[in-house]
C-alpha cells in the first residue's frame, strides 16, 4: 500500500463502478435486452404464432436466462467469498471474473438479428453476468476498508452515483453513434460508426464489443491504486473455505438481525433485478418503443440513478441506511403498481384516445423512479451490509451478501416467466415483483440499524 494513499484507493474503487456499471446499463436492460425481446418475438412470429404470444414467449426466454445464472451466481458466491477469505487473495479471483465479464460482452456481436442464434446469444450474456456480479461480491468486500461505518453509507452512494454517471456516457455514446433506428440512422442523424452495417443492426451488436472495451479501459485505475486488504487468510485451501463458510452460516442462527437482513435483502433485491432486467423489454412489449426510445428512456434512469444515489448516500450518512431503505421500497412499489396497471390502450381500467402519449410520459416518469430509488436502494444496501460485517471474514460475508441478493435471482424471472405464460400478458407478467418487495418490507423490520457489530465481537 507505500505511496497509495487513501483518496486513491476510493477513486480508484469508484472506478469499479463507472467501468462495469454499462453490463448492468447496455447489456442487462436498455441495449442488449430489449435487443434480444424484439428479435426473439420476430422470430417466434416468424414460425407462426400471433404477436401476443411471440411477445410471452420472448420474455420468458430472457427470463429463464436470468434464471439460470442467478442459480449459478448466488450458489457460487458464498463459496467465492470463503475461500478468497481464507486464502487472503482476492485479486486473482477479480481478474479472472473481469475476463469473463470481457469476453461474454464481446462475443454479444454474434447475436445475429434473424434470431438464428438465439441461445448462443444468451449463453454468452449469461457468461459475461456471472463474471460481473463474481467480481462485484469481491469489490464489495473492499468498502469496510474505505472508511468508518458512519462513513460507508456516503462512500457506496458516491460509488453508485459515479457508475451511474458511467452508464450515462456509455448509453450517450452508444445512441448517438452506433444503435440504428429503423430509418438506419443513429439518434443524431448519422450513419453508424465504423462502417457498421444497419441492414444487419450491427450497430445495436456493437454494445457487445463496445461494453466489453469501456470495462477494460476505465479498471486501469482500479488495478493501480487497490489492493487486495484485510485479512491475509490462514490457509487450509478449498476444503478450509469450506469449513469456513458452514461454521459462518450455523451461526447466523445467533445473528438474528444478520439474518432477517440477508432474507429482506433477498426478496427487495431480486424484485429490483427483476424490474432492471424486465423494464427495457416491458417497454419494447407492451408500448412497443423503439430501442432508441428505451436507450432515451434509461439515460433518464440513468442520470436520476446518479443524483438520487449521491442524495441517498447523503441521507444514509445522516440518518443511517435502514430509512432510506424502506422508503426506496415504498417507491419501488408504487412504482410497479403503476406499470401493471396499464398499457397502451388503458390506465387502471380508464380506456384512452388511439395514440395517446399519455402512456409514453407515465412510464418515462417510472424511468425515473426506477433508476433513481434503485440506485439508492443498492448503495444504502451494500451501506447496511456493512455494520453487519465481521472485519475478520469480509469477502465471505459479502459472499453470504451475494448469496441473498442472488440465490433467488431465479424467483423474480421464473415468476415472471410463469405468471406471462399462463397470462399471455408481458405486462400482467411483471406483477409478481410487488409481492417480493413487499414481503422484503416485511422481514426488514427485524432488522437493527446499527447493525449487530456486538454479537461478532463477542464471538
Amino acid at each position: 500500500m507505500a505511496g497509495i494513499s487513501q483518496r486513491k484507493r476510493i477513486w480508484g474503487w469508484y472506478f469499479f463502478d463507472w467501468a462495469s456499471q454499462p453490463y448492468h446499463t447496455l447489456l442487462v436492460t436498455f441495449i442488449f435486452g430489449p435487443y434480444f425481446a424484439s428479435i426473439a418475438s420476430d422470430h417466434f412470429i416468424g414460425a407462426g404464432v400471433t404477436e401476443e404470444v411471440a411477445d410471452a414467449q420472448a420474455q420468458a426466454m430472457w427470463s429463464w436466462c436470468l434464471t439460470v445464472t442467478g442459480l449459478i451466481i448466488g450458489l457460487g458466491a458464498p463459496i467465492m467469498g470463503a475461500f478468497a477469505d481464507t486464502t487472503g487473495r482476492r485479486m486473482p479471483w477479480i481478474i479472472v471474473f473481469s475476463m469473463m465479464y470481457v469476453l461474454g460482452a464481446a462475443a454479444i456481436w454474434g447475436v445475429l438479428p434473424d434470431g438464428s442464434n438465439l441461445w448462443w446469444g444468451l449463453m454468452v450474456f449469461g457468461f459475461g453476468f456471472i463474471g460481473a456480479e463474481y467480481a462485484l461480491i469481491f469489490i464489495n468486500s473492499q468498502l469496510p476498508s474505505l472508511g468508518t461505518a458512519e462513513e460507508v453509507g456516503d462512500l457506496s452512494g458516491s460509488g453508485f452515483a459515479f457508475g451511474y454517471l458511467g452508464g450515462v456516457a456509455s448509453l450517450l455514446i452508444m445512441l448517438a453513434l452506433f444503435v440504428e433506428q429503423s430509418s438506419g440512422k443513429t439518434l443524431i442523424g448519422l450513419d453508424p460508426v465504423f462502417g457498421l452495417d444497419a441492414a444487419m443492426r450491427e450497430g445495436t451488436r456493437a454494445v457487445g464489443p463496445f461494453t466489453a472495451l469501456w470495462y477494460m479501459v476505465f479498471m486501469v485505475p482500479y488495478f493501480l491504486w487497490v489492493r487486495d486488504v484485510g485479512p491475509r487468510g490462514h490457509g487450509g485451501g478449498v476444503m478450509g473455505a469450506l469449513g469456513a463458510l458452514v461454521r459462518t452460516i450455523k451461526s447466523l442462527r445467533h445473528r438474528l438481525s444478520l439474518s432477517t437482513y440477508l432474507g429482506s435483502s433477498m426478496f427487495y433485491r431480486d424484485a429490483l433485478n427483476g424490474l432492471y432486467g424486465f423494464g427495457g423489454t416491458y417497454a419494447i412489449l407492451v408500448l412497443n418503443w423503439s430501442i432508441t426510445s428505451v436507450g432515451v428512456f434509461g439515460i433518464i434512469g440513468a442520470v436520476a440513478g446518479a443524483v438520487f444515489s449521491w442524495m441517498g448516500g447523503k441521507a444514509d450518512k445522516r440518518f443511517g441506511p435502514k430509512p432510506v431503505i424502506k422508503l426506496a421500497i415504498w417507491a419501488l412499489i408504487g412504482v410497479c403498481i403503476i406499470v401493471v396497471g396499464m398499457d397502451r390502450s388503458q390506465i387502471f381500467g380508464l380506456a384512452l384516445a388511439e395514440g395517446s402519449k399519455l402512456p409514453d410520459m407515465i412510464f418515462f416518469g417510472c424511468g425515473v423512479l426506477i433508476g433513481g430509488f434503485g440506485g439508492v436502494l443498492q448503495a444504502s444496501s451494500r451501506s447496511l451490509m456493512v455494520r453487519h460485517t465481521d472485519p475478520a471474514v469480509p469477502t465471505e460475508n459479502f459472499g453470504l451478501y451475494g448469496l441473498s441478493g442472488r440465490a433467488t435471482a431465479f424467483m423474480a424471472p421464473a415468476l415472471i416467466g410463469l405468471v406471462t405464460t399462463l397470462s399471455g400478458s408481458a405486462r400482467i407478467g411483471v406483477s409478481p415483483v410487488i409481492l417480493l418487495f413487499v414481503i422484503g418490507l416485511v422481514l426488514l423490520r427485524w432488522v437493527k440499524a446499527e447493525g449487530d457489530k456486538e454479537t461478532w465481537l463477542g464471538s
